[in-house]
């Protein structure tokens, strides 16, 4: 809480978003936890389809959404992929249907030249930010309304990442998978 970290409940949200003051900013990582399981160096997957929880909250206040994108997040850690059907793969499964975590195995360097550890790769990370998109006031938006705003944003996103992907090092038939 001291560096400004809180939860994600639509609670906390309204809070922040109707706390009176100025520069008050809320950066929501939509993906989660439950991304990490796409997060590996070279991809660009997101863990977005079935976020919309934030888009609501955008419209309920009337306040704008801010496509990002990280260009070199997934390259900072190295994540070791279990054989599927094994012993370590059904208990990473059956983890994240029990507690709504993935367990993933990664890793990253040490203290050391060329040992492993927990600490990210010393590798450039390069956030983007795009324009933001005005949300309109609405009190109580309705699902339709919810999925129209939704797919703006993921389009903003995806149209974000296509206009920088080449000078982070992806090819320029590279896409922004959503899943």
């Amino acid at each position: 809480m001291a560096t400004g970290a809180c939860s994600v409940s639509e609670s906390s949200m309204d809070f922040l978003l109707t706390h009176k003051g100025t520069g008050n900013m809320l950066i929501v990582v939509a993906g989660g936890l439950a991304e990490c399981r796409y997060s590996l160096p070279g991809s660009s997957t997101l863990f977005l389809k079935k976020r919309s929880g934030f888009v609501r909250i955008a419209l309920r206040h009337g306040v704008a959404l801010i496509p990002t994108y990280a260009f070199g997040e997934t390259d900072l850690y190295d994540q070791h992929i279990f054989t599927s059907g094994g012993f370590v793969n059904r208990f990473q499964k059956w983890f994240r249907n029990m507690v709504h975590v993935y367990p993933c195995a990664f890793y990253g360097r040490g203290f050391t030249k060329n040992s492993w550890g927990l600490l990210p790769y010393a590798l450039p990370v390069t956030t983007i930010v795009g324009e933001p998109l005005q949300m309109p006031k609405i009190e109580n938006p309705s699902r339709e309304i919810v999925a129209k705003y939704h797919a703006l944003y993921v389009e903003a996103l995806c149209k974000l990442f296509n206009q920088h992907k080449t000078k982070f090092g992806f090819s320029e038939t590279q896409e922004l998978e959503i899943v």
